[in-house]
């Protein structure tokens, strides 16, 4: 071993020895008085969306596609993940970042870098494609094609950062009952992915009986009720009478602004376990390129950065920095709590 390679093993070694202190001083909280908020980062950047690849309805085929024809600059993803990193140390908060893998390979180091600064590293697909067809829900590949594809970007995560993976969100929360046991023979613990709303359904199903707190699945459903190792970990809503307003994410608390997210988050809370996530890109300060379908996504973009962030800031400091977890851990409490 070259004296270059042992103190890069030696400088992982200490990343994942930090990790899991950080981890554990998490778990020894005590808050029983309190239901926990799982806060997490979606690490994509902007030709991730489906509207660009990913998706049925993309201007690019897939990310292979898009740098094959793209010749621009495309990395606007690095600026604002160290800005949230930031954010995090400053608000003491520990996350759960679940990172398109490929971002491994075309933004070297920055993987790396969220691991070694103590965070919970989980799986958001490879290449950002959509499990399920947006418009007809049915699935875009077949149970091995998926099983392969998630495989491959679990073990890449794993050999980047030296951390187990055992948690997932699908790209653009598109999901299927069948991704769940997917992924379950893949080895992860939990997803959260589910986000039961009046407003859309990014997913196979109704939800008729999927609250705000975290479940056991059924096989091949997103319906609770089930007897398995694998958790979900959905996604709050604001409940007004007989409607429920997703509040879940970045996307969200930039449109709807930060008072209604709020109420859902609080609201949810008040239920049970709950979380709450955003993206990088979600408070980025530079325009990024107009490309791909606007017509389905006119208004996605609209508030982002320095708004976004400060509301976001609000959001975490109301709800109480001290009550935000890592997913991971988060489900370790309501464990431990469930079982009392």
């Amino acid at each position: 071993m070259t004296e270059t390679t042992q103190l890069e093993h030696e400088s992982s070694e200490d990343a994942v020895l930090e990790y899991k202190d950080k981890m554990a001083t998490c778990n020894s909280i005590e808050r029983t008085d309190e239901n926990v908020l799982a806060v997490s980062v979606d690490v994509e950047d902007w030709y991730h969306v489906p509207a660009v690849t990913g998706s049925s309805f993309s201007e690019f085929e897939d990310v292979h596609e898009f740098f094959d024809k793209w010749n621009d600059e495309y990395d606007y993803l690095t600026e604002p993940t160290h800005r949230t990193l930031d954010l995090f140390d400053e608000l003491g908060i520990t996350a759960t970042f679940f990172i398109v893998a490929d971002v491994v390979d075309n933004y070297p180091g920055l993987v790396e870098e969220i691991a070694d600064r103590g965070h919970e590293i989980g799986c958001h697909g490879l290449h950002h494609e959509c499990a399920i067809d947006p418009d007809t829900k049915e699935p875009r590949f077949t149970r091995k094609e998926y099983k392969e594809q998630i495989g491959t970007a679990k073990r890449k995560l794993e050999d980047a950062t030296g951390q187990e993976v055992v948690g997932f969100r699908a790209p653009n929360a598109y999901i299927g009952g069948w991704v769940l046991d997917v992924i379950e023979e893949l080895g992860f613990e939990y997803d959260s992915s589910v986000a039961r709303n009046s407003l859309f359904n990014k997913t196979d199903s109704e939800l008729p009986h999927v609250d705000t707190h975290p479940y056991v699945p059924k096989q091949n459903s997103l319906s609770p009720g089930g007897d398995r190792p694998l958790i979900e970990l959905p996604w709050p809503f604001w409940e007004v009478g007989p409607v429920r307003i997703p509040t879940g994410g970045g996307p969200l608390i930039r449109l709807f602004g930060e008072s209604v997210v709020k109420r859902g988050v609080v609201q949810s809370l008040d239920r049970g376990p709950s979380s709450f996530y955003f993206h990088p890109v979600d408070i980025a300060r530079a325009d990024f390129p107009k490309v791909g379908n606007t017509k389905r996504r006119p208004v996605y973009w609209l508030f982002k950065g320095e708004t976004a962030e400060k509301r976001i800031r609000s959001l975490l400091t109301s709800v109480g920095t001290e009550r935000c977890l890592p997913c991971g851990t988060t489900l370790q409490w309501w464990k431990s709590q469930h079982a009392q």
